[in-house]
């Protein structure tokens, strides 16, 4: 019984190194892309590794854009949205998942409809409650005469705050924590508010931990809702700003394109590295931990 079990182990770590090899690669290429030369980049029969290493890449790239003040930009509206993500999905699933209210299973299903209609439908119905969003921008009381929030912090975080995903995820991890925990709690004279802040909220922590890691990474790679609403330099995230490394008739500087590239990415795999524990977590299990 041993060797088939020996061999089914080798056959699944071999699988499993041989998928983080392919999924690693593009990072690699990525990498060693940002330490060549232009010549090198596109020769023929160049290697995979540089032959020497061309940090000058790094150096263009600082001096093409302020990275500082997209840095900056990114940085607050991926902080606030992951925040209000877990904050408001929290709240949301542990409504759903532990109390009772009128029509809830109905108004969650109607929730999860919301999911299947695709980004691309509700585009412009949400680009134009941002455009003419009252008392914003110059907008009177009706909407009209300004710019509502476009170029600013709210057009890229309201519409982003709060979602199904994140509810729907929070809400299938409350339904799996025991009963006598809450029920203990309402014994020794806690109210709502008291269970779900410190009672139940510190046991989601690998659910919201998987939701914060998603929340940021999908915030701080979002490109096209950026583009629509912002267009005003100053207010630019760093995906906008990987734009400006495309010439006017369309020639790529591809040396410092992936030196910025390498930069953006950073900021995501220290997120990842930091909430990787939990997100490997049982869910059920840690939940029960405490």
């Amino acid at each position: 019984m041993q060797k088939p079990l020996l061999a089914g182990r080798l056959i699944l770590y071999s699988a499993c190194i041989l998928i983080a090899l392919a999924m690693l690669f593009p990072y690699f290429w990525m990498l060693t892309t940002s330490l060549k030369t232009t010549r090198e980049i596109f020769a023929v029969d160049g290697s995979m590794l540089p032959a020497q290493l061309y940090w000058e890449n790094y150096a263009k790239a600082f001096r093409a854009a302020p990275w500082d003040r997209f840095f900056q930009n990114s940085v607050i509206v991926a902080s606030i949205v992951t925040v209000g993500q877990v904050l408001f999905s929290s709240m949301g699933g542990y409504a759903f998942g532990r109390l009772s209210f009128p029509w809830k299973n109905g108004l969650f299903l109607l929730l999860l409809a919301g999911i299947m209609v695709p980004a691309e439908v509700t585009l412009i119905p949400v680009f134009l409650i941002v455009k003419n969003f009252p008392l914003f921008g110059g907008n009177d009381w009706l909407g009209q005469g300004g710019t509502g929030m476009l170029n600013t912090y709210s057009a890229l975080i309201v519409p982003k705050i709060a979602g199904v995903f994140g509810l729907f995820l929070l809400r299938q991890f409350f339904m799996t924590l025991p009963k006598e925990l809450e029920e203990s709690a309402r014994i020794d004279g806690c109210g709502e508010l008291r269970i779900f802040r410190s009672v139940m909220l510190p046991l989601v922590k690998p659910a919201a931990a998987t939701l914060a890691i998603f929340t940021f990474t999908s915030i701080w790679d979002e490109f096209f809702w950026p583009l629509v609403v912002i267009s005003e330099r100053s207010m630019m995230t760093v995906q906008l700003g990987l734009s400006v490394f495309k010439g006017v008739e369309g020639s790529i500087e591809w040396g410092p394109l992936m030196a910025a590239t390498v930069m953006v990415s950073l900021p995501v795999i220290v997120v990842f590295l930091f909430a990787q524990k939990y997100f490997v977590e049982g869910v059920a299990t840690t939940g029960i931990k405490g």
